[in-house]
């Protein structure tokens, strides 16, 4: 019986930061659970991780070795690209031996079919972030971000990545309500291209977790909001889906 945990926008900004430290000690956690089988990270769980640089690898080796030690006890680990933590086939792939994914993607997980995906391309209207997209993941770029020294892309990095934090946090989540609303048109929209039991999502950093029944049809649409305010992870446990809290340390 598949058992998976669902994490998303925990939003490491370094080794000593406490949400380091907490998923540190939740992977630890996830280790000695026997039942788990999957482990879903659905981007942005660090500040900033770009390509295979050894500034971040050496960085937080810990996290590192951690979700090494899961994916040799068998767990499939899936990580899904956010706006902050890109271009992670080279090191979390080919060398790691995860899943990467670069957009949604759809998993049969038991009984139910799942849609997930990170969600930074939810909004058709956030034409401004749909641009600088598809602009950082350009061939040239790519190339650019790929070989240029580390330690001089985390100092660019971290600039951007503290912008796009606070544009994510403060202006797409200042209407709690309008932000909600996004979340589940683009769940139906999804669901109308291609059904599926649930929808998992994160980046708009508000956790919602709502039935849609509309049109003869019903499904489950589940955002997992961010570890800056409420840590918490996602489990499906047979057939039973729900959010667990985290004690912040």
């Amino acid at each position: 019986m598949p058992c998976a945990y669902f994490v998303s926008d925990i939003h490491i900004q370094s080794p000593e930061c406490p949400r380091a430290r907490l998923f540190e000690q939740f992977l630890r956690n996830l280790s000695g659970q026997p039942k788990i089988t999957h482990l879903f990270l659905l981007g942005d769980i660090f500040d900033l991780w770009v390509a295979d640089h050894h500034y971040f690898i050496d960085r937080y080796r810990v996290i590192i070795d951690e979700i090494r030690r899961l994916e040799s006890a068998g767990v499939d680990i899936c990580y899904f690209e956010g706006n902050h933590d890109l271009h992670l086939q080279q090191f979390w792939a080919d060398q790691l031996g995860l899943t990467v994914h670069k957009g949604p993607t759809y998993v049969q997980l038991g009984n139910w079919t799942l849609r997930v995906e990170h969600g930074d391309q939810m909004d058709p209207d956030d034409r401004g972030y749909l641009f600088l997209r598809w602009f950082l993941r350009t061939p040239p770029i790519r190339w650019l971000i790929c070989n240029l020294p580390g330690a001089l892309i985390a100092r660019i990095g971290e600039r951007a990545s503290t912008g796009s934090r606070e544009y994510t946090t403060h202006t797409k989540s200042i209407t709690a309500d309008r932000a909600i609303a996004k979340i589940r048109d683009h769940a139906w929209r999804a669901f109308t291209d291609r059904p599926f039991d649930i929808i998992l999502s994160g980046h708009v950093h508000i956790r919602d977790d709502f039935r849609i029944d509309k049109n003869g049809h019903s499904f489950r649409t589940v955002n997992l909001g961010s570890w800056l305010d409420a840590p918490c992870y996602f489990k499906i446990d047979g057939n039973e889906g729900r959010f667990h809290e985290l004690a912040k340390t």
